[in-house]
């Protein structure tokens, strides 16, 4: 079972590669929360925060393709030094414009979120599109399950650093953190990168849409994203329901709790898939992460009132299993279908389609909350990854007239 991680060990810098990809990373789970206090602190008003948030998070949905672009096309740790400065002295400006604006003109905040967002550095992108250029078979897939575990331990803990930061020494202090480190993370990964003798572009290929094309046109590439959307749309309606259940409760830290139980159990089947040497199932594991989310349905109020905190966990912990595999296999599949020289373009859509799942899912969960209660929010997230599941299965019939025939059972 260990053979796909000794695989990927023994792969010249893949340690280093893998470590500082996620460092990378480590700012962005916590860059919402941290702009929310930074904005109501300024303003008084939540509206407005999610109206700059909403902005940064457009400017990083246009970026993700068209930085990933560029990293096929240039030089990636120069690009990604070039970017993460970029974010760093954005992030900073909308501190300034928050101390030294009138709040009534708040306004002027969202050009500056604007171009904060759009100098996201493809640190995603290319820490995902590196794999198939490095390794093959196990290995990958082994390196696909580790950046997809490991990326659910940074939405526990980075927003966790970054409340503390924020309760200790207030919320411009927490921005200008964000800032230093994504320009540090950021050239931290280049060098790593430049360190594994990354240095370039990667080679012409000869598959898929080419280098002029549109990956639209590569048979599977568009329901892969729907699916990607709508995957994760449900899981951040279930982590909306955490909340609004907890609230009910009148005990918030629940909701944190639950999260983490739900990481936890995440971050085992990630580890145990991981390990497997055979070629994933996508439709298989996306079925049971659906099953998983419609599992909460009975044990949440109304239809469980007030329902078991322990049971919910339970299910969280159990259903979680299914989640990191998941997305691992999502990310081995869009790299399989994308030509070599376009793979990080491929891998920023996939991170505009997340923000897309973020953007849809988030009035639809609240809208169920308030109608039906927590049963109802839940029972949307899991009608979501089960319509996810019908993508992916139109995803396997149009990938699969790509493949040359004795590779057909391989993607199904």
């Amino acid at each position: 079972m260990l053979r796909p991680y000794r695989l990927l060990a023994a792969v010249p810098h893949a340690s280093s590669l893998m470590a500082f990809s996620l460092l990378g990373r480590l700012h962005m789970p916590a860059l919402a929360m941290v702009l929310a206090f930074l904005v109501v602190d300024w303003t008084g008003s939540y509206a407005i925060g999610g109206v700059i948030g909403a902005t940064v998070t457009a400017g990083q949905a246009i970026a993700g393709p068209l930085r990933g672009r560029a990293a096929d096309r240039s030089s990636a740790p120069r690009l990604l030094v070039v970017t993460g400065l970029g974010s760093g002295l954005g992030m900073a400006a909308m501190v300034v414009v928050s101390r030294w604006v009138d709040p009534a003109q708040w306004w002027l905040m969202l050009p500056v979120a604007l171009l904060a967002g759009l100098s996201h550095p493809p640190i995603t992108q290319v820490g995902r599109a590196i794999w198939p250029r490095l390794t093959d078979g196990p290995a990958r897939e082994a390196a696909f399950a580790v950046e997809a575990t490991l990326q659910e331990l940074l939405f526990v803990i980075a927003p966790m650093l970054a409340s503390f930061v924020v309760a200790a020494w207030g919320p411009v202090a927490a921005m200008l953190s964000c800032a230093a480190w994504a320009a540090l993370g950021a050239a931290m990964f280049a060098a790593s990168l430049l360190r594994a003798g990354m240095r370039e572009a990667p080679g012409d290929g000869a598959s898929g849409a080419g280098k002029t094309g549109s990956l639209f046109r590569v048979p599977g590439f568009t329901s892969l994203l729907l699916f990607f959307a709508l995957l994760v749309g449900g899981l951040i309606a279930v982590d909306l329901m955490l909340v609004g259940w907890a609230r009910e409760r009148g005990a918030l830290e629940l909701a944190g709790l639950l999260a983490m139980v739900w990481a936890v159990g995440s971050l085992a089947g990630g580890l145990v898939s991981g390990g497997f040497a055979a070629r994933p199932r996508l439709w298989l594991r996306v079925l049971l992460a659906a099953l998983g989310l419609a599992a909460l349905v009975p044990a949440l109020p109304p239809i469980a009132d007030p329902g078991s905190p322990w049971l919910v966990g339970a299910i969280l912990l159990v259903g979680g299993t299914a989640i990191a595999p998941t997305l691992a296999a999502c990310n081995g599949r869009l790299a399989d279908l994308t030509p070599v020289e376009r793979r990080s373009e491929a891998f920023g859509w996939m991170a505009s389609a997340t923000m897309l799942g973020g953007a849809l899912a988030a009035p639809l969960a609240g809208w169920m909350l308030d109608v039906s209660g927590p049963a109802a929010a839940a029972a949307a997230a899991a009608g979501l990854a089960l319509l996810g599941f019908g993508f992916v299965v139109h995803h396997s019939v149009r990938a699969s007239r790509a493949l040359p025939e004795t590779e057909q059972t391989s993607v199904t």
